[in-house]
């Protein structure tokens, strides 16, 4: 059969992303492969793009290397679907079987988020004893790996005497973060105000129910959907603080997108919920599981995180017990969940012991007033104390 040449593109981007970066070719010119298997990793602002073969072949040419900027629909490669004849492979094969030997650990499966990892910590796959099914490279696998070359450069260090540095680019991701941060300070007046809620009777709840709640949806019931659903009903209250700023105009959004702040290996993504409004709480929990596990993998598409009208941060699950959180533009508000940490605090005259969590509003003060955001705080934890509203909406 013929073999047939086929262009190699770059995937649509979407109207916010301008352009992308090539970030690692996994094949290379004139090597066999299988259909499906990931050519290349391209990079945007949001998340890493597998590129796949679209037929068994080989890889004719690379037109553009690991670092270029392409945009959408570019032409990046060129490749050769069909048979391709058996005597070169098998020459190949034998002059090459030595090597392959040595290097059979760097052929070790891994997904993107890892090779993203890998790349960033400059760790080769060679240096990685894969634990995972068949050998895969696991993140903890990188980490093993990064821990014990920083144990051994920090012992040649120690014996030479040396002040290493060393400098690596940006990833287009961090670089992003970084752009927006600082947009956002520039650009919006934030202030940030402060209250602080008892999660006993939150807590109590949810080892009541937790049970039966994961039987029954198949998801653990976690504080997340707590504090989005007292978000939700903090946002009917203050439609401000759902609004944006456009210009000139205030753009009241009739639908609550809630962001849900998560780390990643890459870097701190923001996926969004859509019409949290009209999700129970089992569905919520659901959805940031979702997203949790495909921000993980690497699988987290651009769709998932644009847009978004209000953000959820939770800098708790580090152990942090206070901050201020930043806006996210165009978003004129976020809250700041921190630790839970037991506290003496005053009930009734008395001074009792409460699991208590500071959480913090950061807002744009271009929009909303400080009393707005005082109450918009206030309700959230009236909502939490008492969970039983996040029921009845009162």
């Amino acid at each position: 059969m013929a073999a047939d040449k086929i262009d190699i593109k770059v995937p649509v981007l979407p109207e916010s992303v301008s352009d992308a970066t090539i970030a690692t070719w996994h094949k290379k010119p004139g090597e066999l492969v299988k259909r499906d298997e990931n050519l290349v990793d391209i990079e945007t602002d949001k998340v890493v793009l597998e590129v796949v073969a679209p037929a068994d072949g080989t890889l004719e040419s690379i037109l553009h290397a690991t670092g270029d900027t392409v945009k959408g629909e570019q032409v990046i490669a060129v490749f050769k679907s069909g048979a391709v004849s058996a005597a070169p492979v098998a020459e190949a094969k034998s002059e090459a079987q030595p090597a392959a030997a040595a290097s059979a650990a760097s052929q070790a499966p891994a997904g993107p988020a890892v090779r993203r990892m890998m790349g960033e910590k400059d760790i080769a796959a060679e240096n990685i004893s894969g634990t995972g099914k068949s050998g895969r490279i696991t993140k903890e696998d990188v980490m093993k790996a990064t821990q014990a070359s920083s144990v051994s450069v920090s012992a040649d260090m120690a014996v030479m005497g040396a002040r290493a540095e060393k400098r690596v680019p940006m990833t287009r991701l961090r670089s992003r973060i970084a752009e927006r941060l600082v947009q956002s300070q520039q650009t919006a007046a934030i202030l940030t105000t402060f209250n602080e809620v008892n999660m006993k009777p939150v807590m109590d709840l949810r080892a009541k129910y937790k049970d039966a709640f994961e039987k029954r949806h198949g998801v653990k019931l976690g504080f997340m959907s707590f504090f989005t659903r007292a978000v939700v009903e903090a946002l009917k209250r203050f439609p401000i603080v759902n609004s944006s700023i456009d210009g000139n105009d205030i753009v009241y959004h009739g639908y609550m997108d809630i962001g849900i702040a998560v780390s990643s290996p890459r870097g701190l993504v923001v996926p969004v919920i859509r019409n949290t409004e009209t999700l129970s709480m089992a569905e919520i929990e659901q959805k940031i599981a979702e997203y949790g596990k495909k921000a993980q993998t690497g699988q987290l598409g651009i769709e998932d995180m644009t847009g978004g009208t209000f953000t959820i941060s939770n800098g708790g699950t580090f152990g942090s017990l206070m901050s201020t959180p930043i806006i996210n533009p165009p978003q004129t508000g976020i809250l700041g969940m921190h630790k839970i940490e037991e506290r003496a605090v005053v009930e009734n005259g008395q001074i009792v012991i409460r699991p208590m969590m500071y959480v913090a509003m950061s807002y744009d003060h271009r929009l909303i007033d400080g009393s707005e955001s005082v109450r918009f705080l206030v309700t959230i934890k009236e909502m939490l104390e008492d969970p039983a509203r996040l029921v009845l909406e009162v």
